[in-house]
């Protein structure tokens, strides 16, 4: 039997996390490459999960397609850029408290776009297509028409894109660009996840019902928004609106990749046969799970 094929589209850095005094672990981690590593850690068999990026020759960029092998994460379509290596990033703690330094400005991700026959020959291998508005941040502005315009070929030839807006205002030169990039990544897309606080932030959205209809004018078929600790507001286009309420976890240790792991658990049950309701509830138990502990990537339990 043919697999089908998940592939995410953005980039992985290098993570440094403190674990003692002037002592810092190596892992890999970044929002798509979050939810690729969770949809691979819970999609059947029938599924296999890839990830599409930009990376080096060195030992950094080596050592991280040999860390997304070990997770059953496919990465041979990643384009190669010489002379250039992965970003990276740094956790800071104080008094419990994170925040980050990023080295990124020119990683080879930056450049993943930068060939479209790769890109065309790269989605032509998928089924489903993830990417965020951090891809999009990271991608060279330059790059950006030409990836937005073979994902538009790769939906129109059948795939299913999927977006997170995942909007990240201090990566762009400011909030108009953001926004503009935004609404082109949604007309490409079948389906957006995207948050509510940042919807209302950056876009003036009053409620969740609000976001829902600024996306489907777009040409979104269906918008999941997701609103922290209150419900999962989520329609289809022509049908019955979605209350879901969340899980209450009263243990939250770290919400980082929160978003990441619902994207992951939504995708690997709706792709595999799920309602909308129980994609919804796939995604808050997986980011349920998540939550209870330190990390990005965190061990699942059964």
């Amino acid at each position: 039997m043919t697999q089908k094929n998940f592939m995410a589209i953005g980039e992985a850095m290098i993570e440094l996390a403190v674990v003692g005094p002037d002592t810092y672990r190596r892992g890999f981690a970044g929002d798509t490459f979050n939810t690729a590593w969770y949809l691979a850690k819970t999609v059947p068999e029938a599924w296999k999960t890839s990830y599409f990026t930009g990376v080096g020759s060195d030992s950094a960029s080596q050592e991280m397609r040999a860390f997304g092998a070990a997770a059953n994460i496919d990465m041979s379509f990643a384009r190669d850029v010489a002379g250039k290596t992965v970003g990276l990033y740094m956790i800071h703690l104080d008094n419990g408290e994170r925040s980050f330094s990023y080295w990124r400005s020119d990683s080879a991700a930056r450049q993943m776009a930068g060939d479209q026959n790769t890109l065309r020959t790269a989605f032509a291998s998928a089924d489903v297509l993830f990417f965020s508005g951090i891809t999009m941040a990271v991608i060279l502005p330059e790059h950006r028409d030409t990836f937005l315009s073979e994902l538009a070929y790769a939906r129109k030839a059948g795939k299913t894109i999927v977006y997170d807006p995942n909007q990240r205002l201090r990566l762009w030169t400011d909030q108009a660009e953001m926004v503009a990039v935004n609404t082109k990544a949604a007309q490409v897309s079948d389906i957006v996840l995207p948050s509510f606080d940042e919807e209302q932030l950056f876009n003036g959205d009053e409620t969740p019902e609000a976001t829902i209809a600024r996306y489907q004018s777009l040409g979104v078929k269906t918008v999941v928004v997701k609103n922290g600790a209150a419900s999962v507001i989520a329609q289809t286009l022509g049908g019955t609106p979605l209350t879901i309420a969340p899980n209450i976890i009263d243990n939250v240790v770290d919400s980082t990749a929160a978003g990441d792991s619902f994207n992951a658990g939504f995708c690997a049950s709706y792709f595999t046969g799920g309602t909308l309701s129980d994609a919804i509830k796939a995604g808050a138990s997986l980011a349920g799970q998540v939550v209870q502990a330190h990390g990005a990537l965190v061990a699942l339990t059964e």
